[in-house]
């Protein structure tokens, strides 16, 4: 499968895995205080805990409350009652890899246009985990959006040949996070987090099959190194395609004292983005959100997309793939817009539609990406990003309803751009 098939609506998913599947066409440099430095840290035994240890289990050196299980209903309600800015807008973003440029320039536009809400929750999954902490801080973090989302290439992100416990090694990526997520950055998002904004960016327990949430602003809070560690290996946990890149271990202790580490990887395993847990949005008879309004940016297309696939293993999980997740964020779509409509949510959906047809050679594909991301501007600019979410495009064409699309509301709270 060469490099010219990997059209934008293929493999460019949740969580990088055209990426990483691509990685075998790509010409890979070799970095020998690198690969020394990943085989001392290899390891492949753990100390051994059960379920219920795993249950009572904290972060070392952290308060248990900076996370919780995310499929639990009334810790995410204690979670978000408990933060007075919750009746604002929300803003929720999905993963899906080098196409968070189109997050990225959305919100750079929407910034440019003065009509940007000052969200009370954002969430964030997989590649919608790293967009997530610059946009908390406003359009203070624009600048970094667009570096990150313009100005990188596959070898920023994964090096092929890999690890015990994926085909690629991220290196590169957490070298990019750590210099990305600064001091400086966990000081800006405690200070959001005390004016009652959260921030949450959500992760799988391996070991427990379940998604967790972390209070990213409540870390932030914790200041020092252990915080800034803790932080960075939460950002590149949310983007571990399992298998394919590597999962991130995090140091824990159960409530008897029992060291172990933790194994989380790509929180888009367990949902393409998160906007509540999974009973909430099922409930019969379902309490409403604490506010009425949620910005979902869905960072993927999700039409079909036709390209024969040859008989090769790449080529048919590529494809396989692809459909898998298309499949898995429509469901997620129709539950959330059902979910939305029962309790009188105004659910705004912006996703790359038909109105981007620019395809990439091969993964992040700057000049693919500064497409996206000059896209994304422009909707964010023009305030035609978002449409209602009970109206859906059409997946034959990828055609937006254009009755649907409407401006982003000007009235709602908005932060002052100047100022940042």
């Amino acid at each position: 499968m060469s490099g010219s098939s990997i059209r934008r609506s293929g493999l460019r998913h949740r969580a990088l895995l055209g990426a990483a599947v691509m990685a075998l066409s790509l010409p890979q440099t070799t970095f020998a205080a690198e690969r020394s430095r990943k085989a001392e840290a290899q390891q492949t035994e753990r100390v051994a805990f059960t379920a219920a240890e795993a249950g009572t289990a904290r972060p070392d050196g952290f308060n248990p409350a900076v996370r919780i299980q995310g499929d639990d209903a009334a810790a995410f309600r204690a979670l978000v009652d408990g933060a007075s800015a919750a009746d604002r807008p929300w803003l929720v973003l999905s993963g899906g890899g080098e196409n968070g440029a189109f997050a990225a320039g959305l919100l750079n536009g929407w910034s440019e246009a003065g009509t940007r809400p000052d969200f009370g929750i954002i969430t964030g999954v997989s590649t919608g985990a790293m967009i997530a902490p610059f946009a908390f801080i406003g359009a203070a973090g624009d600048a970094a959006l667009r570096q990150n989302y313009t100005e990188v290439s596959a070898a920023d992100v994964f090096e092929f040949g890999g690890t015990n416990e994926a085909l690629t090694d991220t290196w590169p990526l957490k070298r990019r996070i750590d210099r990305a997520v600064t001091p400086a950055l966990l000081k800006a998002v405690a200070a959001e987090h005390a004016k009652g904004r959260r921030l949450l960016v959500a992760t799988t327990a391996v070991d427990g099959e379940r998604p967790v949430l972390w209070d990213m602003g409540a870390i932030a809070q914790e200041g020092g190194p252990k915080a800034l560690a803790l932080f960075r290996a939460i950002v590149l946990a949310s983007s571990a395609v399992p298998g394919v890149f590597p999962p991130v271990m995090i140091d824990a202790v159960a409530q008897d004292g029992k060291h172990f580490q933790e194994m989380h990887d790509d929180g888009g395993t367990t949902a393409p983005y998160y906007l509540a847990p999974e009973s909430v949005l099922q409930a019969r008879d379902p309490a409403p959100l604490p506010t009425r309004q949620v910005y979902l940016v869905v960072n993927n297309s999700l039409t079909p997309d036709f390209q024969m696939a040859s008989r090769t293993t790449l080529s048919v999980l590529g494809r396989s793939m692809s459909a898998a997740i298309k499949a898995q964020t429509r469901a997620a779509l129709a539950l959330s817009e059902t979910f939305a409509q029962r309790t009188g949510l105004d659910l705004q959906v912006a996703q790359i539609d038909g109105r981007f047809g620019q395809t990439s050679a091969a993964p992040f594909d700057q000049t693919y990406m500064k497409a996206l991301f000059a896209h994304g501007v422009a909707l964010g600019r023009a305030g035609t990003a978002f449409r209602d979410g009970a109206a859906p495009p059409d997946l034959a064409t990828g055609a937006v309803n254009r009755q649907a699309s409407q401006p982003m509301p000007a009235q709602l709270p908005v932060r002052n751009v100047a100022r940042r």
